[in-house]
C-alpha cells in the first residue's frame, strides 16, 4: 500500500521480502549459535552429566534453539570425553505455549526429578515458571533472548548461569544506519555472531558462576564466525 516508504521487521516473514527490489526488509536471527554457546556452557558447568531444554510451541523456530543447544553439549562432552544426555519438553503446539509459568514450572520439575542441574528455556513467558522453579530447587537456569539476570529477583539471580542473547538493539541500529547511508535493501537478512545479532550474557550477576566458562565461549564463538564449526539449525 507504501511502495515509497520502506519497512523493516524483526522475526517476520512476508513472501514480498523475496520480490525484487522489494520495500521490506525481513530480519532474522541465527539463535542456532547462541544457543550453541550456552549449550557448551550448560556442559561446562553440570555435575550430574545431565541438562535440560525447555521450548515453547512447537515448530522450526524453537527447534532451531534446540538443535544449537544439543549441538553445544555434545560439542563439550565429545571434547572432555563424556556423555551429556539433554532432556527436552515443550509446552505445548499453539501460541499459547509461550505464556504458560506453571507449565514451565512443571517441565523443570518433571527435568530436574531426572537428574537435570542446568536447564535452557526458550519459551517466553512460560520461562518465568523455569527460572523460578530453577532457583527454587538450586539448579541452574540459561535464559533466552535478553539478559533474564537483569530482570530477575535476588534470588532467582543467583541461579541463572546466563542467557542466549538475541541483539534486536544492533540489527536495529544497523538496519538505520544503512537507511542513512542510503544502502538499505528490502530482502530477508540474517543476523549471527559474526554480525553481532547473537552473543551470550555476562555480567555482575553471573560473573563468579561462570568463572572461566566464557574463555572456551568465546573460543567457540570465533570457530562458528570462522566457519571451522557449522551449527545445525534441525535437532539431530
Amino acid at each position: 500500500e507504501s511502495p515509497d516508504t520502506q519497512f523493516a521487521v524483526i522475526d517476520g516473514f512476508d513472501k514480498s521480502c523475496t520480490q525484487p527490489d522489494s520495500n521490506l526488509l525481513c530480519i532474522g536471527f541465527k539463535e542456532e549459535e547462541g544457543s550453541f554457546l550456552v549449550g557448551a556452557a550448560a556442559a561446562l558447568k553440570t555435575k550430574s552429566n545431565t541438562v535440560g531444554f525447555v521450548g515453547g510451541q512447537e515448530g522450526d523456530l524453537i527447534a532451531k534453539f534446540q538443535a544449537g543447544y544439543e549441538a553445544g553439549v555434545k560439542y563439550i562432552a565429545d571434547q572432555e570425553g563424556k556423555n551429556v544426555k539433554v532432556l527436552v519438553d515443550y509446552a505445548g503446539n499453539t501460541p499459547e505455549a509461550f505464556r504458560n509459568p506453571a507449565k514451565g514450572k512443571e517441565l523443570a520439575l518433571k527435568q530436574i526429578g531426572q537428574g537435570a542441574d542446568v536447564i535452557y528455556h526458550a519459551s517466553g513467558g512460560t520461562g518465568a515458571g523455569v527460572i523460578a522453579t530453577a532457583a527454587d530447587k538450586k539448579i541452574y537456569a540459561i535464559g533466552v533472548d535478553s539478559d533474564q539476570s537483569l530482570t530477575a529477583s535476588p534470588a532467582e539471580q543467583k541461579w541463572i548461569l546466563t542467557s542466549m542473547l538475541k541483539r534486536v538493539d544492533n540489527a536495529v541500529q544497523q538496519t538505520i544506519a544503512n537507511y542513512i547511508g542510503g544502502s538499505f535493501k528490502g530482502g530477508i537478512q540474517t543476523f549471527g555472531l559474526k554480525e553481532g545479532g547473537i552473543d551470550y550474557a555476562q555480567n555482575e550477576y553471573n560473573k563468579e558462576l561462570l568463572g572461566d566458562i566464557p574463555t572456551t565461549l568465546d573460543e567457540l564463538k570465533q570457530k562458528i564466525i570462522d566457519g571451522e564449526i557449522k551449527v545445525p539449525t534441525k535437532p539431530a
